[in-house]
């Protein structure tokens, strides 16, 4: 198993941890995987996680940081699943992500 394998795989078995703090570490992890289908499905659940909002709104920021247009997509189709509380958090993550840019986002085309 490649390195980059291993690393998506505990990505992945961190999103179901009943702990806020490794799900809020594999979503940072999973971001640059947006484009896998597995990694995909468990970034959506955790931006809209109920139970810790700190897990959406940094699992949001971390797609926002990826800048790609599978990252773009996830963030867009969880704000129109989530709740009001849970889209708040995920806009702060993605403004979060933005502040440190020149202003304006960077997303690359896939």
């Amino acid at each position: 198993m490649s390195e980059l394998t291993s690393g998506l795989e505990a990505a992945l078995a961190g999103a179901s941890s009943p702990s806020w703090s490794r799900r809020v570490r594999a979503g940072c992890d999973l971001a640059r995987f947006a484009d896998v289908p597995e990694a995909a499905d468990a970034l959506v659940r955790l931006l809209l996680d109920a139970e810790d909002s700190a897990v959406t709104r940094r699992t949001a920021e971390a797609l926002a940081r990826v800048g790609t247009g599978a990252a773009a997509r996830l963030i867009a189709l969880a704000d129109a699943e989530a709740d009001d509380s849970q889209a708040d958090w995920i806009r702060t993550g993605v403004r979060d992500a933005l502040a440190g840019t020149d202003g304006g986002p960077e997303i690359a085309a896939d």
